[in-house]
């Protein structure tokens, strides 16, 4: 609270309500960029404007002359009424001096004291506010302040330095307060979408399956949990296992909502019967109704293991193949013969299932092109397939499984690449033990 001090001789720096002062088109309260840029504009030593709003019949002045932290004159304007503090509200007002004893908003008669700041506060609620009340009303201005002013003054001791120095404090107050919010906002919209995304993330379902599962995403955009990537993996009641890792082209939230339908409309075709030729087909219906762009497309690779989990059924649609993984032999990738085309490209394309013979013992990786298209050293050379290969296989050797090789390939990855990677990354393992 301000500490009283003698009242000085009033010398105004003031503009009228009836001055030339540009109106805000429209009325109401300013855009936040205009407002940004005008708080801006004072830290950078441009000149404080102040609007006092006070309704004074006699018209004697009562704002002293006021300077800023710089010696600059502060400039004053004023109005008399509410509609023409409207009007007077243009993106240069710093701060607003509002006398207390203005009658409320419409002339409509109200128990509340503190209407009027109410509806400044709606007017202008990314100003600062100076509360003007009658000297030893100490608690209207506490009040207002608890209501949302910066301060109270009492009008009956105004005095030019204390005033241009409340001025400046309430202006970076309200920047301060402001830049609290936005990051406040900020860190709420990022738990928000965080939890929204994780939510998105799949579950396999895999309940009374001898298979082991693992997976590792990693997307591209910053500070994202969900890419265009997508994965997912289901036990139907026959006892059949069915997995598939996906990629929409591109890397922004809109290729990421696209994957989460795709991976939705995977698992509910799949657990319906679906497979093969058919249930990709379908779901290059899903993408050409749901896709913003006819340019976007996805590819996808789908395996279906038998119940037994010695043989599995292969569909590529534009995908890398999988790479298969036996003790005792080197790892490789599986055959990439009859690859049908990237989902959304060719209407009435089809998508040969291959057979594939697993074996007793077995791990099965499926990825997406992100863990292959990373750049290795100084050079630019792409990792490409033949280095993935050979890289798992020295990792296998190592004793690396299930999620420790996942995490371990994804890292090795980076480092090769010399950072992080631009391109979003999903790799899914699936374990067989005898």
């Amino acid at each position: 609270m301000p500490v009283p001090v003698p009242r000085q001789r009033a010398i105004p720096a003031v503009e009228s309500g009836q001055a030339q002062a540009a109106p805000v088109a429209g009325g109401g309260p300013l855009k936040e960029e205009a407002h940004r840029e005008a708080t801006t504009a004072h830290a950078t030593g441009a000149t404080l404007t102040l609007l006092l709003i006070e309704d004074d019949p006699a018209g004697s002045p009562i704002v002293p002359e006021l300077l800023d932290s710089s010696g600059k004159p502060i400039r004053v304007r004023t109005a008399r009424n509410l509609t023409e503090a409207e009007r007077l509200l243009t993106d240069d007002v710093h701060c607003i001096l509002l006398d207390l004893a203005l009658p409320a908003p419409g002339g409509s008669d109200t128990d509340d004291e503190l209407a009027v700041l109410r509806h400044v506060l709606q007017l202008a609620p990314r100003h600062a506010v100076l509360a003007l009340t009658a000297s030893g009303d100490a608690e209207r201005g506490a009040e207002a302040v608890r209501v949302g002013a910066q301060d109270y003054l009492f009008r009956d001791e105004l005095d030019g330095r204390l005033l241009s120095r409340a001025i400046r404090y309430a202006v970076e107050r309200k920047r301060s307060d402001t830049a609290e919010r936005r990051l406040a906002e900020g860190r709420l919209r990022a738990q928000e979408n965080r939890r929204l995304e994780r939510g998105l993330l799949p579950t396999p379902l895999l309940d009374g399956s001898s298979l082991r599962f693992a997976a590792r995403y990693r997307p591209g955009r910053s500070r994202a949990l969900l890419g265009g990537d997508f994965y997912d993996a289901v036990r139907t009641p026959d006892g059949t296992v069915h997995a598939m890792i996906g990629d929409v082209c591109g890397h922004g939230p809109d290729e990421a909502a696209l994957g989460v339908e795709l991976r939705i409309a995977w698992r509910a075709l799949t657990l319906a019967g679906l497979c093969g030729d058919e249930l990709l087909g379908t779901l290059q219906e899903v993408l050409e109704h749901e896709r913003a762009d006819e340019e976007i497309f996805a590819t996808l690779c789908t395996v279906d293991i038998a119940p037994d989990g010695r043989t599995a059924g292969l569909c590529l649609a534009g995908h890398p193949a999988p790479l298969l993984a036996r003790p005792g032999r080197t790892a490789r990738l599986l055959p990439y013969d009859n690859n049908g085309p990237a989902l959304g490209l060719l209407p009435g394309a089809r998508w040969p299932r291959m057979q594939v013979e697993l074996g007793s013992e077995w791990s099965l990786m499926l990825y997406t092109d992100g863990l292959i298209e990373g750049r290795v050293g100084a050079g630019g050379e792409r990792l490409g397939q033949d280095g993935m290969v050979e890289m798992i296989r020295r990792q296998l050797s190592e004793g690396l499984r299930g999620e420790n090789l996942l995490r371990a390939a994804v890292s090795e990855v980076r480092d090769l690449n010399g950072g992080e990677l631009t391109d979003d990354v999903a790799v899914v393992l699936l374990d067989r033990a005898p």
